[in-house]
């Protein structure tokens, strides 16, 4: 088993910046990539952005690609969301989630077996 912890999560005014973090315990974390999803106020959950287990590439969802940048701590079993000029649409419950799925279909959430318990962010215009 994996568990997932977020935090960071805060209410901000548009244009602020937040940083999340997930930190990762359990099972061996080798091979394991990771994701940040979100899921804004009565909509499904969606993908934002993940990292491979090596850190060696990164996918962003369109909106946020230009101002979010995901990263990955190894010492800490650490996963980061730097979330920059931030919008009132970026509202929503943040989740982290953890795939060792083979091939992994990095947007799908089905892909991702362990997720954490999410942490909110309220962005005000």
């Amino acid at each position: 088993q994996l568990a997932l912890v977020e935090s960071g999560g805060e209410s901000v005014q548009a244009g602020d910046s937040l940083r999340l973090s997930c930190v990762a315990s359990g099972r061996a974390h080798a091979s394991v990539n990771m994701g940040w999803f979100r899921q804004p106020p009565g909509k499904e959950r969606e993908f934002v952005a993940a990292i491979t287990w090596s850190g060696g590439k990164t996918y962003y969802e369109d909106p946020v690609k230009d101002r979010f940048t995901i990263s990955k701590e190894y010492g800490k079993n650490m996963v980061y969301l730097q979330m920059n000029s931030l919008k009132p649409e970026d509202t929503a419950v943040y989740y982290c989630g953890a795939s060792t799925s083979d091939p992994w279909y990095v947007e799908d959430v089905r892909s991702y077996a362990y997720w954490g318990q999410g942490t909110q962010v309220s962005v005000s215009s």
